[in-house]
C-alpha cells in the first residue's frame, strides 16, 4: 500500500485548507497531515482523495469530507487515556485519525457487514489496532464497554440516541449531528447524572444514522 511523497504533498495542502477553515487543534491537523486518506477510498477515486469533499464507499455510504472529521474530532477535546467510541466505522478513515491522535482506547461500532470486513482488513494491513472493531447496532451504543470520555456519530440522527448520552462519563462529550435532511453539528457534555450542556455547530450534511427495529 503505497503513500508516495505525492500523496504527502497533497495532505500539506489539505491541512493548510483546514487550518485557513478554522481548525485550530495541532494534535488533529497533525492526524490529517499523517493518515493516507487515499488508502480509505475506492482506488478509482485515488486522485479526489485530497480534496476536501465527502466520497461514496461501498453499502451507499460515504467517507467524510475531512473538514467534518477534523471539525468533529477537535469538538470532542481528547486527552490521553480517553476511551472514545465511534459510531459508524465505515471506510475507517475517522477511525484512524482517532488512532494517530495517540494515547486513546479507541471502540468503534459498524451496523454493515460488508463495511465492517472490508474495514477490519484494512486496519490489519495497515497496522491499525483499536481496541475493539464491532458489527452491530451503533444506536444502543456499546453498553458492556462502557462509560466512555467521548462518543462520535459519523451519520445523521433525526433524535439523540438516549443510549449514547447515558454511556458517558461525568464530563464526557457526545459529538453528533443531529436532523432529518441536513443536521445540526451538536455536542453534549454530561454535567451531572441527568444533566448536560448542549452546544451546536452549524449545519452539516450525514448519511442517516440507521437503527434496528427487531
Amino acid at each position: 500500500m503505497i503513500d508516495s511523497t505525492k500523496h504527502q504533498g497533497q495532505r500539506r495542502q489539505l491541512v493548510k485548507l483546514l487550518e485557513e477553515k478554522g481548525v485550530y487543534d495541532k494534535r488533529v491537523l497533525n492526524a490529517v497531515g499523517s493518515v493516507p486518506r487515499h488508502l480509505f477510498m475506492d482506488s478509482g477515486l485515488e486522485e479526489y482523495s485530497y480534496i476536501d469533499k465527502a466520497y461514496p464507499i461501498a453499502a451507499n455510504q460515504t467517507i467524510s469530507q475531512p473538514y467534518t472529521v477534523a471539525f468533529q474530532t477537535q469538538l470532542l477535546e481528547l486527552q490521553k487515556g480517553d476511551r472514545v467510541l465511534e459510531i459508524g466505522t465505515g471506510s475507517g478513515y475517522q477511525t484512524a485519525i482517532l488512532i494517530a491522535l495517540e494515547g486513546l482506547k479507541v471502540y468503534t461500532i459498524e451496523r454493515q457487514l460488508e463495511l465492517y470486513k472490508t474495514t477490519v482488513l484494512l486496519f490489519k494491513k495497515l497496522g491499525l489496532n483499536p481496541k475493539k472493531v464491532i458489527f452491530g447496532d451503533g444506536y444502543q451504543g456499546l453498553p458492556d464497554q462502557a462509560p466512555f470520555d467521548a462518543i462520535i456519530v459519523t451519520a445523521g440522527a433525526p433524535q439523540v440516541p438516549k443510549p449514547l448520552l447515558e454511556q458517558l462519563t461525568i464530563g464526557g462529550r457526545l459529538v453528533i449531528p443531529v436532523g432529518e435532511k441536513d443536521q445540526v453539528m451538536t455536542r453534549y457534555m454530561r454535567t451531572g447524572e441527568k444533566t448536560f450542556d448542549r452546544q451546536t455547530f452549524g449545519n452539516f450534511r450525514f448519511v442517516p444514522l440507521l437503527k434496528d427495529e427487531r
